[in-house]
């Protein structure tokens, strides 16, 4: 189903069908939204450093804040599924301490889908979240590489921030080309890896992967926002770039809701 008939469909089939229970138990009420796939990694170990790594959580909680604002619901998915490691737990970041203390949402990421459990067609937009460990386990993984290019043939958006554009490597369109080919993208610089001094600890460098597979790299200086809207692709450096990352999201899919 194209998205703006998803995005625009929702509130009526919600309001139509509110109280109705089906078979299965489930039961549409009159909040039901469009829904957005996030996307965290599984993987917990920052190579061969013995640190941990995981999802980086400002670069959830913060598109999280934006979207949930918007009207869009989340619902998480790792390459594993259930708890997904999680790094950048600063609880002087407001949205991260809200977030957190949300019952709800600590068991969001604590119980995340499968990719197996997951139908493209019930998401507007999918979000691939950054953190290192998304440099060992996104890019190598079939199956949310095939549900990010089914949600983008089918016209919604596909967003990454910071090591989230690791998800991106892969994903083939319907016409056999890369999603990324072409388009221009913002990512994680090979600079900003050496200021981290994780250039030779990651698998490779995500800057050029993403060029060898037909990008146009724009950037900004280290560590300061950038983000790239390219047809209905997202992308943000670092990351200071995710709520811009969200909030072009939004406006792409409160577009589409439009047409």
């Amino acid at each position: 189903m194209k998205i703006q008939n998803i995005v625009t469909t929702t509130a009526v089939l919600a309001s139509t069908l509110a109280g109705t229970a089906f078979s299965h138990g489930q039961t549409v009420t009159s909040d039901s939204k469009p829904k957005v796939l996030f996307v965290l990694t599984s993987h917990s170990q920052l190579g061969n450093t013995g640190a941990p790594t995981g999802f980086y959580l400002p670069e959830v909680t913060h598109p999280h804040h934006v979207l949930t604002q918007a009207g869009f619901t989340i619902d998480y998915v790792s390459p594993k599924g259930g708890k997904a490691p999680m790094v950048g737990d600063d609880q002087s970041d407001p949205l991260n301490k809200a977030f957190l203390a949300d019952a709800k949402n600590r068991a969001a990421i604590e119980n995340t889908l499968r990719p197996d459990q997951v139908k493209a067609s019930d998401y507007v937009a999918i979000f691939y979240a950054g953190g290192h460990g998304t440099m060992w386990d996104f890019a190598e993984n079939a199956a949310l590489a095939t549900l990010a290019g089914r949600i983008y043939d089918d016209g919604g958006v596909v967003a990454a921030v910071c090591h989230g554009p690791a998800g991106l490597v892969n994903i083939k369109l319907a016409n056999g080309n890369y999603l990324v080919a072409g388009k221009t993208i913002a990512t994680f610089t090979n600079s900003e890896e050496v200021a981290a001094e994780l250039e030779k600890v990651v698998p490779y460098l995500l800057a050029d992967k993403l060029i060898e597979r037909g990008a146009k790299h724009e950037f900004a200086p280290d560590f300061e926002k950038k983000v790239v809207v390219s047809e209905r692709l997202v992308t943000g450096q670092n990351p200071a770039s995710a709520t811009g990352v969200a909030e072009e999201m939004a406006k792409l899919l409160k577009s589409a809701a439009k047409k």
